[in-house]
């Protein structure tokens, strides 16, 4: 197997150390401008029975990239350690590409919310990034939530995307048919 990582991160970003000494993370180097690629992921797709198999560490590197479908880093790099805020700088670019979705200052950590690209609940956790718009637990389904849809529009990725297209689509169908229902009821005429 190759040493080489299977992602990629910008020369204008480093991993180190968190300096709360709460893990690792990703941090810029250089101003980063908004829509500049920072890192793509890379490893190898694992489904739905075999990954929920894997040690926890595998399971929390990862990235949803489908339906029931993970990509897990082999072997790890740097570019890997991107983690959350519930108020991101990064956002999606396809299902592995990562682009900050505004200008990232010189020594600021490069995070997304999880909520880009996971509808399942196999890495739910208590978050502690915070942030004012902290939601407190990131949880699979945080990408129902019609505030985080707006935020972070154009930054899903697709199968995110094609899940909140069929929920806004059955909510408009729904509104739609009672919209109808209410103009063919007339109220029933009361009796004394």
């Amino acid at each position: 197997m190759s040493k080489q990582p299977s992602s990629y991160l910008s020369s204008k970003l480093e991993a180190r150390p968190k300096a709360n000494g709460s893990g690792n993370g990703i941090f810029s180097l250089e101003l980063i401008r908004k829509g500049e690629l920072v890192a793509v992921f890379g490893g190898v797709v694992y489904e739905w029975d075999a990954f929920i198999h894997l040690p926890e560490r595998d399971r929390s590197l990862c990235i949803q990239v489908e339906d029931r479908l993970f990509l897990v880093p082999r072997p790890i790099g740097e570019g890997d350690y991107v983690n959350h805020s519930c108020n991101p700088n990064a956002g999606l670019s396809g299902q592995i590409g990562l682009v900050a979705i505004r200008d990232i200052k010189v020594g600021e950590e490069v995070c997304f919310d999880y909520a880009m690209s996971d509808t399942m609940p196999y890495d739910e956790f208590e978050c502690g990034c915070g942030q004012p718009t902290c939601r407190g637990k990131v949880t699979g389904n945080d990408w129902q939530k019609p505030e985080l849809q707006k935020r972070y529009a154009g930054f899903f990725s697709p199968h995110v995307q094609r899940k909140i297209d069929a929920m806004r689509k059955e909510k408009r169908a729904f509104e739609q048919a009672m919209r109808m229902a209410k103009k063919f009821v007339s109220p029933m005429p009361l009796y004394e």
